[in-house]
């Protein structure tokens, strides 16, 4: 292992983070008894505190986010742990809504690889990435001594590194579609079952209940291991405005029918997740009923969220969005749709996507249903990456518009400037493409 072998550790921030983006050369995923003797290890830090588990393909992190603006606003000290991250390796680790320093990631840093470096030496095997800053953040939240934990799931459920946690506050599965199929299964029930596997004896489920297929697992899961399950769906709210930057919504229940909330992200997908963070919210604080006071505030939390790459506009005329599946990509498009129902002018869509992904199912639905002036093809900065060539002849298959590739990203930005006209430009397919695009921010403007 980089450094370890040699008994040298890195000595700053800046060779930490290079240690660990050096770790999934030489790791491989474990199984979770390993996460757990590595967790003991480490002395099992914050699993006391009141840990919040969140599953699901799409919604996990703004149903997270909305939940850790609730918290805020109660007076609670929350930590945050979630993947992946867009710019910096701190954004996986947060506390109160903000990503931890540079020093107090480095201080967790070298407790963990040291524990780490014995295992690898004793032949147990060093911790995977994943592994690997999932000890960091829970030693970083036991630090500084946070009542709640919200840990979302990297990959699945049942055998992810975050499943070592065995007594959950609350475990929380938000929307299910295809995604990962060639390791969590490749139907809705499949992947349903690894989401499920989060839930726990007696501990409180709520779920996004909007796919009856994946519902049915959710809810005979937790018939089997006696935990409360509360199916959320669309049927708990009411949308009532989608603007620019935020849409409108009733709840439907006694108290908020004619209350309105205000999400300011303009994906329609995300009162759902909003509606769900509420309803988890109301059983960790009960329900509020006639509570003003409460409403009020709930509603200034909500209203805070500012949720990166998420339908985010970066820059006039540049939205992007972290749709990295089937499902998501449908309801970017739904979103686009009710966000521009007038537009005058065509689109042009920037692509990239990682090699394990539904990516020509995505492309199918996006040529079939958003009329596009151009599609520009590019590539992310990872092992998984696909050539823009490759996926601009799995466009060509499917629509008559024009297709360039550009490997190089600010190129494909400049050249969907110049092929916009007066439309807008949506850019697609990856978490890590959307982070690549908000590095390229500091010279960005002159796009525009």
């Amino acid at each position: 292992m980089m450094n370890i072998e040699s008994g040298k550790i890195p000595q700053n921030y800046r060779e930490a983070v290079d240690y660990i983006e050096e770790l999934p050369k030489f790791t491989i995923k474990h199984p979770l008894e390993h996460t757990k003797q590595f967790m003991k290890r480490l002395g099992n830090p914050a699993v006391e505190r009141k840990i919040i588990h969140v599953a699901g393909t799409n919604g996990k992190g703004s149903v997270c986010a909305y939940m850790q603006a609730i918290l805020e606003a109660e007076g609670k000290r929350s930590g945050f742990f979630t993947s992946p991250h867009l710019v910096s390796m701190n954004e996986r680790i947060q506390m109160d809504r903000k990503p931890v320093d540079d020093e107090l990631f480095y201080e967790a840093f070298c407790e963990t690889v040291t524990v780490a470096g014995k295992m690898e030496e004793e032949g147990i095997g060093h911790p995977s990435y994943f592994e690997f800053l999932f000890g960091m953040g829970m030693i970083i939240f036991e630090r500084m001594d946070v009542e709640y934990i919200i840990l979302e799931t990297g990959l699945g459920g049942r055998l992810d590194a975050t499943n070592s946690i065995e007594h959950p506050f609350l475990s929380i599965i938000t929307s299910i579609s295809l995604d990962h199929t060639d390791i969590l299964g490749d139907t809705i029930e499949k992947i349903a079952a690894e989401k499920a596997g989060i839930i726990k004896e007696g501990v409180p489920v709520f779920c996004d209940g909007s796919n009856e297929a994946a519902a049915q697992v959710i809810r005979q899961t937790a018939r089997d291991r006696n935990a409360p399950c509360r199916e959320i769906s669309k049927n708990a709210f009411e949308i009532r405005e989608v603007k620019r930057n935020c849409i409108a919504f009733s709840r439907q229940n006694a108290y908020d029918k004619d209350d309105i909330w205000y999400v300011p992200i303009c994906g329609c997908y995300q009162v759902m997740n909003a509606e769900i963070a509420l309803e988890a919210m109301e059983y960790v604080f009960g329900s509020h009923g006639e509570d003003e006071g409460r409403t009020r505030r709930w509603k200034e939390a909500i209203g805070s969220i500012r949720w990166e790459g998420r339908m985010e506009q970066v820059l006039p005329h540049l939205l992007i969005d972290g749709a990295h599946n089937p499902g998501a990509v449908e309801a970017f498009v739904e979103s686009v749709k009710l966000l521009y129902p007038d537009a005058k002018s065509r689109p042009v869509v920037i692509f990239s996507v990682a090699a394990d992904k539904k990516y020509e199912q995505m492309i199918a639905y996006l040529c079939n249903n958003l009329e596009a002036k151009c599609y520009i093809t590019t590539e992310i900065e990872d092992r998984r990456k696909i050539s823009a060539e490759e996926l601009k002849s799995v466009f060509e298959t499917y629509t008559d518009q024009k297709v360039i590739a550009r490997a190089d990203l600010e190129s494909a930005v400049k050249t969907a400037f110049e092929e916009r006209g007066g439309g807008e430009v949506y850019c697609l397919g990856s978490l890590y493409l959307a982070g690549m695009i908000k590095k390229l921010l500091p010279g960005g403007d002159n796009y525009a």
